[in-house]
């Protein structure tokens, strides 16, 4: 019998493959132990606890004078936390006391329970429950092992429709938003989220830090005990610059109006800073909120959501020959105490244009005509002065572009004039012409956009840009933020003109 060896070259190559082995798995060990430590330890905690969220509080909203006009109530949560297991007898008796005393159908609280069991793990079974409903709850957890209730946080508009388009109202959040949030470990999936208004520009200010209360499970999933409740932090409160006495003025003018529709816009002209915003239809925010207990049948796919202010873009009509009568002095080619005669109407040849009063106002100069608003007197001076130069002032004062107020959808509303035209290459008539001097024709502007123009008179040419934040206050009483005025552009008149 022949003995063969093994070649040193073949043990050489032996050895080396092992210590290329051992030195991964030294690697592997690395990894796992020190260089991810912490992320694989994280994740044996989530795997080890489970959390059942609190919502916290958000942050409240006040006018300047210090009335709060979204503010927090608190709602109750029943949940079932599954124990030992219970007989099919003595889970139909809970499932059917709950329906009675929650009004939920029985077949859907037993599959509830049921479900609750099959995974171990606690299960909601009713949510934004009254003060009411609570204390009927409370009954139950003496009659029922397992039940108990936790306290949550459910915004609240004290005074409903007020203010509604500027704070907006918060919803649970949909697909796209938890794209946008999901990221966060503060929001969970049903989490309730701004949706308009400033509820939306400011959500992450106002989202308050939830709490929970910290559960162990085993191996499974299952349920073994709870380890400990931790308390939310409030999100932070949100001080206006709107003044509630000028707010309150502006709804009841509006919904004392011939037609209860519109807008009304009121800025400081030193600053900027809005001090009223109503809009016409308006919403109250606390429909999307109300507790489950108490809600009704509410279609709210009819919510009138459409801001006038911000987003209604129209022909300013007499409001615009403020500028018309700017345009005319700047330019040097009406004179205030030129006088024109109105009939009634004005022949334009192939057309006749009227004046609003039939009767006509007789001979007027610039100070009557823009006090009586007589169209006939601005047809004329609007042809003296020239499209072109009309145009021009209505661009200074910014009208064609947005405000730049920091909220949803702002539109910029449409200059109108022959620059425009030549660019499209289309003929501008004589009746543009008398249609532009009085604030009609394609010439679209927005109620805030006239509340700028109106502004910027009474300061002396000055365009700030709108702002409704004064100041904002953490949980800890800090102010984190100030708002601040933003100069945007100067127009500048002569002395005349101006008086």
């Amino acid at each position: 019998m022949i003995e063969r060896g093994i070649s040193q070259d073949r043990m050489n190559l032996l050895w080396s493959l092992v210590a290329v082995v051992a030195f991964v798995f030294a690697l592997r060990l690395v990894n796992l132990q020190i260089l991810r430590h912490a992320h694989y330890s994280d994740i044996a905690e989530r795997n080890r606890t489970q959390v059942l969220p609190q919502a916290a509080p958000r942050g409240r909203i006040y006018t300047r004078d210090s009335a709060a006009v979204a503010t927090n109530k608190p709602s109750f949560s029943l949940i079932y936390f599954p124990g030992e297991r219970r007989s099919a007898e003595g889970m139909d008796a809970m499932a059917r006391g709950l329906s009675r005393y929650l009004k939920i159908p029985f077949d859907e609280l037993y599959a509830n329970l049921n479900k609750a069991v099959k995974k171990g793990a606690p299960m909601r079974l009713a949510e934004n429950l009254s003060s009411k409903a609570m204390f009927t709850l409370s009954e139950l957890k003496t009659m029922y092992s397992g039940i108990d209730i936790i306290v949550e946080a459910r915004r609240y508009y004290p005074f409903g429709n007020y203010l509604s388009h500027l704070t907006g109202y918060i919803s649970k959040m949909d697909a796209k938003e938890w794209a946008v949030y999901g990221k966060d470990k503060n929001y969970a999936m049903d989490a309730r989220v701004g949706k308009a208004g400033l509820e939306k520009m400011y959500e992450k200010d106002l989202k308050g830090k939830d709490g929970g209360i910290y559960l162990e499970v085993d191996s499974r999933g299952r349920l073994s005990k709870i380890l400990e409740s931790r308390k939310w932090e409030t999100g932070a409160d949100i001080y206006l610059t709107i003044d509630s006495k000028v707010q309150s003025a502006a709804q009841e003018g509006l919904k004392k109006s011939n037609t209860g529709k519109g807008a009304v816009v009121a800025l400081d002209p030193r600053s900027g800073a809005l001090l009223a915003l109503a809009s016409m239809p308006d919403y109250d925010p606390n429909r999307f909120v109300s507790y489950s207990d108490e809600k009704t049948y509410d279609d709210l796919k009819e919510l009138p959501e459409f801001n006038v202010a911000v987003q209604g873009a129209y022909p300013p009509a007499s409001t615009f020959k403020i500028l018309t009568s700017i345009a005319a002095l700047e330019s040097g080619r009406v004179d205030p105490a030129d006088t024109f005669f109105c009939p009634g109407y004005y022949d334009a040849g192939s057309r006749i244009f009227k004046c609003w009063e039939k009767k006509g106002h007789g001979k007027v100069n610039l100070i009557q005509g823009l006090a009586k608003s007589c169209d006939v007197y601005y047809y004329n001076a609007g042809i003296k002065t020239g499209a072109l130069n009309i145009e021009k002032y209505a661009r200074l004062f910014r009208l064609g572009e947005p405000t730049g107020i920091p909220l949803p959808d702002e539109k910029g509303g449409n200059i109108f004039g022959p620059s425009k035209r030549a660019a499209k290459k289309s003929y501008w008539f004589i009746g543009d012409t008398l249609n532009l001097s009085i604030g009609q024709g394609e010439m679209l502007a927005t109620p805030i956009q006239m509340a700028q123009v109106a502004a910027a008179l009474a300061n002396g040419g000055t365009f700030w840009r709108p702002y409704y934040v004064d100041h904002i206050v953490n949980s800890e009483g800090a102010i984190i933020s100030r708002g601040k005025q933003e100069k945007l552009s100067q127009v500048r008149l002569k002395e005349n003109t101006a008086k």
